[in-house]
Formats: C-alpha cells, structure tokens, sequence
C-alpha cells in the first residue's frame, strides 16, 4: 500500500463525500470521525500519486521507437474507386532506412488495423468518436514488435488494412467504413475480424488462379502480397478459409503481441496470411522470438537467433516427402471426429474436407485415421466463460491486464457505454453490447468462481487435444461451417446499419472449430482445399480446412500443409 506524506498545506480535491459514494457501492457505511479520516487520508493519498504520475512525460520504449525509414512516412486514404473490396484503411509506401536481412526484400506487406505503425492511425474498425474522447484518429508513435521485425527483413509496408469493429466480428460487415468484400463474389462475407487482411490477400489468390500477375489488376486498386492478422477465436483462420489462402494463429507466445490492441491477453494471437506455404514459413520466421515486453510470451518462447529456421526445415521436408521410396508413411494425419458433425456444418463442406483430405494425404504417403476428442464438443463454452467477461475488461473498457505490460498510449477509446454508442453498436456490431451487458449480468449472478473453472477446464482441453497429438502428427477440421455467404439484406454491401437479428444470426457458430485452440495454444492453420457453390448465383467459393499441431511445433502444421498440396497435385 502506497501512502503519501501530504504537506500541511496541501489542498485535496477529494471530498468525504467522495468517499462515501465509493463506499456507498459496495452498501458500506464508514463511521465519522477517526474512521473516515483515515481513509479520506488514503484516498486523496492515491489520487494524488495517480495525478503526479498523469503530468509526467510519457516513457517510448527504444525497441517499439519507429524504424527509420527511406523517406518520411506519409499516408493517405483511398477513393472509392481505388478500394473496390473497401479492404485498405490507409495506404502507405515504408520501408526501413537500414534494413538488417534481407529475408523479405522486395515483398509488401499489410497489417491489421489493430497493429501500430508509427505515423499511422490504428481505427480498431470504429469510428473517431468512440475512437477517442476528443473524437480523432490519434497516430500511433510506436511500431509493434512485428512491424519492427518486418521492416528490419527488408519488406515494405503498403500500409493497414480494415478491421472489424473493435476486432471482434468474425463476420465483415461491422467496421465503420462499411462492408469489406469477398474477392471471389461481391457481396458476400470476407470473414473477420481480418477481414481486411484477408480480402486483399485473397484478391491474390484470385488473380493468380485468373493467370493475372500481383500488379496487374484493371481496377487501379493496389495490390499487396504478405499481411499480418490478428485472431482470437479465429480471426485469421475463418477469413483466410472464406477467402481461399493461408492463415495461421501461431503457438501462443511465440509472435509477440507487442504494440497490438489487446482483446484479452489468454487468447491474443498476430500470425502471417498469404497464398503460399512458403510466404507464411518466412513470415513466422522473422515475427517469431522474444521481445522482452510481451507477458504472454512464455520461457518455452524462442529468442530471436533461436527462432526454427521454418522455411529450410518446410522446403528439406518437402523435398524428403517427394521421396516414393520411403516404405513409412511420412505423416499421421489424424481427422478430428467431433468437428465434423456440429449444428450448421454444410454437407459440402464437410465432404469436400473429408474427401479431399483423405485422398490428397493418402496420395503423399502420409496415413489418415479418425480420432476424437469428446471434450472438442465443450470447447466453445469453456473459450466463452474463460475469455467472453475478459473481452469486456480488456478489449472494450481497455482496462490494464494485472502484470507488467506496454500497451499503446495513442489508443484512448469512449468508456463508459453511452446511449449513442449503443445505438450505433446495436445498428452495427450488437457483439459489442452483448460482452457489456453480458459481462456485469455474468459476473453479478455467478461471480468469478465460474470464470476460474473455465480456466482449469482450459488446461483439461489442452491435455485432450495433447492425449490425441501424441499418436498424430495433425488434427484436421472443417475451418469454416460453410462457404461465404452473402452480406444480409440490411448491410446492402456499404455503411448502412441494419436489422440486428440479421446480423447475430449471420455470425452464429462461424467459430466452432477454431476458437478452442485460441485458449489451448495449439497452432492451427486454414489450407485452402476446394471449392464449392454459395449465392443466388451459385458463384465458386472457397472451402477451408484447419490444421492443428502441437504446442511449439509449428512446423509440423506447415508440413501437413505442404503434403496436402503434393497430393492435390500427384492426384
């Protein structure tokens, strides 16, 4: 307990009645006299080291201090007709001044508009007023770790990309800019919360299958080949599987959080999304490792010159499996029973998933069993009541965590809920209002007690999911339960706000696959694997399939990957 020795002429703004109010939540009566001086004392006490503390000069840490960059960094916002899939946020050309290796020379990259980059915004997908409570889109003065490492590695960062409100929306039709299109078919979902993200990378994808090169659009829109997604529940992965590319959530630990905008830190994640396998291997390389900032990072986390040289170990893998003479199956490939039969999995999915999986490992050598994992089916409840409250805490009150952290100081968004923000909230992202409410009612009926036994139930799950990766290399999931769908009638693909019964009905059950391994830690990844009908107009989607690893055996994940893509093609 800190006490300060007060001057005797010190003058408090704090009051006895303040001190009553205080009490007077908790249904406390303090007596008058000796009682309530001693702690009017401690009460002007605090406020006064808080008010001390609050005029002193801010603290930049010298490792999130910006990358000098080749020229001075600059952003601007895109016309209309330059972000046809309403994908880019804001739009920029940095690039390091000194870069140190040149693992990711002459790539661009986009990050999250969750993730800081000196000079820029960070919007979370909201708009400026609740943004901040002078109602402006502060510029950040730090580069997250991420942003640091990638600039380092020679790449060049074309700037952030939309992000769903507050970063939690699996769905992309919630941000304050509106809508954010699936490359494949207009009008219908990119995924969330990268939606950004995901639709630029996917518009990758398209242009690639069309035999149209990455600068070579028609539309005049810019064009990027690497991005960084943030996911908590699957906020990589179920974009990445609507959208026809590669995402993966990472170990947790092991890619440092460091200068992004936390939901709850238990299920914090930043991964690499891209077209290729190998595009994703280099990523993790240089994001991966230490940073000596971020308490989720863990004494299992590598140190930067300790990071797995990922892609050496993914292209020596690739060349031993092509390999037909080896007699042993190079892989166990283990199909998760539970997550192929839940409430709202489409036929097609499932099949295409289950079909192509089997005969594309099988055609690779590797050998293909059915496993369970009962306890899959509890996952989504115990991912709700140990991190649903938490989001409230962290993501929308931006409360501190409780440990030693660096959160950004340009972030500063409206707290407590107003009736505008409710109204707008409800029109757009009624997820946002429901933590709110959800978190007090929860709390008040149950306590905490049930919150704590979700987190020991955590550890329960990991060690299922462990008990079967003991006997598989791979876990394989439906990542998504369907193709994307179209945006409901009431978003008409722009900034309109709309029906909220359409929009809770539209994100229900998007995550049921994915958001277990959000609380377990176990890295999991979309590969593309197929493609299926979806719209009135029967459009070619995407169809995504998760793969899942153990703990700190990422590589395993891009390897299965790696297998499935040889098999499609000796099939």
């Amino acid at each position: 307990m800190s006490t300060l020795a007060l001057p005797p002429d010190f003058k408090s703004p704090v009051t006895a009645q303040d001190q009553e109010k205080v009490a007077a939540q908790y249904n406390i009566k303090i007596e008058p006299g000796a009682q309530e001086d001693a702690y009017l004392l401690l009460l002007q006490s605090a406020e006064a080291l808080h008010r001390s503390l609050k005029d002193t000069t801010d603290f930049l840490h010298p490792d999130l201090a910006p990358v000098p960059t080749t020229t001075p960094r600059e952003f601007r916002k895109l016309r209309e007709a330059e972000n046809p899939l309403n994908a880019w946020s804001h739009v920029s050309d940095i690039a390091a001044a000194n870069p140190t290796s040149s693992l990711l020379a002459g790539r661009t990259v986009v990050v999250k508009d969750n993730v800081s980059v000196a000079g820029l915004p960070t919007t979370l997908g909201i708009p400026a007023w609740l943004h901040s409570k002078d109602g402006e889109y502060k510029p950040s003065n730090i580069d997250a770790t991420v942003v640091c490492r990638l600039l380092l590695a020679g790449a060049t960062l074309k700037g952030t990309a939309v992000c769903e409100s507050y970063s939690a929306a699996p769905v992309s039709f919630t941000s304050a800019t509106g809508s954010v299109h699936n490359p494949w078919a207009r009008g219908h979902t990119a995924g969330g919360s990268s939606s950004g993200c995901a639709a630029l990378i996917g518009k990758k994808a398209v242009l690639e299958e069309s035999g149209a090169v990455i600068n070579g659009t028609t539309d005049g829109s810019p064009t990027v080949e690497l991005a960084v997604g943030g996911d908590q529940g699957g906020s990589i992965r179920l974009p990445a599987a609507y959208t026809g590319i590669y995402g993966l959530k990472p170990t947790h630990g092991l890619i440092p959080y460091t200068g992004a905008i936390s939901l709850t830190p238990m299920i914090d994640h930043l991964g690499p999304m891209a077209t290729k396998l190998e595009d994703i291997a280099v990523m993790l390389q240089v994001m991966a490792g230490y940073d000596g900032l971020d308490a989720r990072m863990t004494p299992e986390s590598p140190m930067p010159d300790q990071v797995k040289d990922y892609p050496s170990l993914l292209a020596d893998f690739i060349s031993t499996a092509k390999d037909k003479s080896s007699p042993k199956p190079v892989m166990t490939i283990g199909l998760l029973k539970e997550a192929f039969d839940f409430p709202g999995l489409s036929p097609e999915v499932r099949d295409t998933v289950l079909q192509n999986a089997r005969e594309y490992f099988t055609a690779a050598g590797a050998e293909v069993t059915e496993v369970s994992v009962p306890m899959h089916r509890e996952a989504p409840a115990i991912w709700t009541v140990a991190a649903r409250t938490a989001l409230a805490d962290f993501g929308l009150a931006s409360r501190p965590p409780g440990y030693l952290s660096y959160l950004p100081e340009h972030i500063d968004t409206q707290w407590p809920p107003s009736q505008e923000m409710f109204d707008h909230l409800t029109a757009g992202n009624p997820t946002i209002m429901n933590l709110i409410f959800s978190t007090d009612y929860l709390r008040e009926t149950f306590g905490t007690a049930v919150e704590f036994k979700a987190h020991r139930k955590v550890f329960e799950l990991r060690a299922a999911y462990n008990a079967v990766l003991a006997d598989v290399d791979v876990l394989i999931t439906p990542t998504v339960p369907t193709v994307a769908f179209e945006f409901p009638p009431s978003t008409k693909g722009g900034t309109e706000l709309g029906d909220i019964a359409e929009r809770v009905k539209a994100a229900v059950g998007l995550s049921y696959n994915t958001c277990a391994f959000n609380v377990t830690g176990h890295p999991a990844m979309n590969v593309p694997c197929g493609f299926g009908n979806g719209g009135s107009e029967g459009k070619k989607l995407p169809i995504g399939m998760q793969v899942i690893g153990k703990r700190w055996d990422d590589e395993a994940v891009l390897k299965a990957a790696a297998l499935f893509e040889m098999g499609r093609d000796w099939e």
